[in-house]
C-alpha cells in the first residue's frame, strides 16, 4: 500500500467571480484597483462590490439599449438593489437622476363601468 504525499492531489481552481456568481472578473477588477494606486491598502470585498455594481449597471445599461455605462445607468442599478440602496443611502450620484416615480394620487381616477354606464344614460335623456 503506498502512501499517498501530502498535497500530491491538487483541487480544481475556482475563480472569484463564480465563488460570487457574477459574470465580471473580480481578479482584473482587483488588480486594477492596486495598480491604479486609489489607497494604501485593498480590502477583499472592495473588488466583488465593484464587480457588483458594474454587473448591475450593465444591465441597466442595455435595458436602455445602451453599450456604455454611464452614471445614470450606475444610480438605477444602485437604487433599485434592496441591499447596495440600504449602503448608498445617504450617497448622491453627480449625474445620476432620481428612479421614475409617479406618486398615485396624482395618477388620473378609473371610472368604474357602472359609473360609465350611468353617464351614458344620463346624457341620452
Amino acid at each position: 500500500m503506498p502512501v499517498e504525499e501530502k498535497g500530491s492531489e491538487r483541487k480544481k481552481a475556482v475563480s472569484k467571480s463564480s465563488k460570487a456568481g457574477l459574470q465580471f472578473p473580480i481578479g482584473r477588477i482587483a488588480r486594477f484597483m492596486k495598480k491604479g494606486r486609489y489607497s494604501q491598502r485593498l480590502g477583499t470585498g472592495a473588488p466583488i462590490y465593484l464587480a457588483e455594481v458594474l454587473e448591475l449597471a450593465g444591465n441597466a445599461a442595455r435595458d436602455n439599449k445602451k453599450y456604455r455605462i454611464n452614471l445614470r445607468h450606475v444610480c438605477l442599478a444602485v437604487r433599485n438593489d434592496g441591499e447596495l440602496g440600504k449602503l448608498f443611502q445617504g450617497v448622491t450620484i453627480a449625474s445620476g437622476g432620481v428612479l421614475p416615480n409617479i406618486n398615485p394620487v396624482l395618477l388620473p381616477k378609473k371610472i368604474g363601468f357602472a359609473a360609465a354606464e350611468k353617464s351614458t344614460k344620463s346624457t341620452k335623456k
